[in-house]
């Protein structure tokens, strides 16, 4: 008996979501894949120069 009155507190909620339109998501989805990239790319680069640094080293 919780169960069903759980999903029908669930499904009241649901309907006063507002829901971004298309076009707000797919700037949001553009703006996540870029950070993503952005960040992975800096990251890739920073561990890069280290290990070139740690190898000049130690090699």
């Amino acid at each position: 008996m919780k169960l069903v009155q759980f999903f029908k507190n669930v499904s009241r909620e649901m309907k006063k979501v507002s829901w971004p339109k298309g076009k707000e998501l797919f700037s949001y989805t553009v703006t996540v894949i870029t950070t993503v990239v952005f960040v992975a790319v800096f990251f890739g680069v920073v561990d890069l120069g280290i290990s070139q640094f740690l190898n000049a080293f130690f090699e």
